[in-house]
Formats: structure tokens, sequence, C-alpha cells
């Protein structure tokens, strides 16, 4: 029987609670709670079948542009289910991490954030990234502008910046690169999402919304990934 082929880093950009609400003539919060559900049952899916790495899209820079009472009952969203998270994902050996700028949020929130990236810092399985605040281009700068910090200082010389000083100053240093991304709802768009880590990265869009997303789907993209032939640039 053939080996499993999984990705070692999967990226998932949650997309579709809206239209999922809209078809069923439900509020765009009624989504964004079934999609959050989806969410926890994904990632604690994914920490049963020993994959290594998972960073998940959860509110990006751009999201805040969105309607005041969405953001509002979104970030109460993150705050309910990251007091979930204590209990269910830390008690399976899940790693929490987060990626963006968080200190725009309220107190409440950033302790909450706090707190669970301190409380599974030791955990030795699945490294869940959760991406908050946060968009791709503002990552590249926020590394730019530590490395000229460095320069500024005098520990680094503008010549010895190169692709891997870069990548050491990003959210996700330290890791490898996302092999797969996935994007629920059938957009074919990037959305600012992991711009420099994703320079090799498989996608793969599927006609399913995010709250419609279940196990059987990811096992199908797991599938598929496992067909192709990741060349990275050569023949």
């Amino acid at each position: 029987m053939a080996e499993r082929v999984l990705p070692q880093h999967l990226g998932i950009i949650m997309d579709g609670n809206g239209r999922w609400a809209r078809k069923r003539g439900l509020p765009r919060s009624a989504g964004h709670a079934a999609g959050a559900k989806v969410f926890k049952q994904i990632v604690l899916y994914c920490g049963g079948i020993g994959l290594k790495y998972l960073t998940v899209y959860a509110f990006s820079t751009e999201n805040w542009k969105r309607p005041h009472d969405e953001v509002l009952s979104l970030i109460g969203l993150f705050k309910l289910y990251l007091r979930d998270a204590l209990d269910h994902f830390l008690d399976r050996n899940i790693k929490v991490r987060f990626m963006g700028d968080t200190s725009v949020f309220d107190p409440q929130l950033q302790d909450l954030i706090e707190e669970i990236q301190n409380v599974s810092a030791d955990r030795t399985g699945l490294v869940l990234n959760i991406a908050l605040n946060y968009g791709g281009r503002a990552e590249i700068v926020r590394a730019v502008r530590m490395l000229a910090e460095e320069v500024r200082d005098g520990s680094l010389r503008p010549e010895q910046i190169d692709e891997a000083s870069i990548s050491r100053h990003l959210y996700t240093a330290g890791q490898p690169d996302p092999d797969l991304i996935i994007r629920p709802s059938g957009e074919q768009r990037v959305s600012n999402f992991m711009l420099w880590q994703s320079a090799y990265t498989e996608y793969l869009v599927m006609d399913v919304l995010w709250p419609d997303f279940t196990p059987k789907e990811l096992e199908r993209a797991f599938d598929l990934y496992a067909a192709r032939d990741r060349r990275f640039g050569g023949i």
C-alpha cells in the first residue's frame, strides 16, 4: 500500500461564511458562527492525522472595512472560540500561535491571545497559526523594517540581506513554507495571504462554502494534492 502523502504545512483561507448565511436567509453573523464550528472540527481533525503545521486566515487587515456590527460579531466569536481552544486544543497537544498585528484588539482579546500562546508554548503536536488582523504585504513590510533597524544599529550590513534573512523576520520564522493552500468558496484569489511564503505553494480552490467544509472535503483536497507533480521551477 502506497504511503499517504500529506502536506507538511497546510494553509486555509476560510471563505464563504456570508454567502452561506445569505443562501439560508440568515444574518452574516450566523454564517461566521457556523464557520467557527467548522474551524474547530478541522483543527482537531488535522491534529489527529498528524499534520505538522496548519495556518488559517481568520481576519485580514482588509476585514475592518466590513460593517461595524459584523466586525464586532467576529471579535466576539474570536473571544468565545479562543476560550474554548484553551480547553479543547491544548488537551490535544496543539501549539497555538498568532500572526498579524493583534495590538489593535481590545485588552480582553489581547489577554486571551497571550494566554493561549503561553500555555501552549511547550506543546509538541500540531502547530496552529491563526492569522488575525493579518495581511501578507504588511507582514513583508514589518520584516523589512526590522531588517532596516538592524542595519541602522550596525548589526547587519545591507549586502547580508537575502531571502533567508527576510524569512527569519516573518511570523512563520522557523516553519516550512506551506505546501498546500486551500480556498473554499470557489473564489480564485490569494487575498493577501502568506504572499512571501507561498512562492511554490500548491493552490486548490474548492466549490464548497467554508461552513459546509468537512473532513471528507479535506481528504479530497489531500488526494488532489498528492496527485500533483511539484517541480519547484525545475523540469
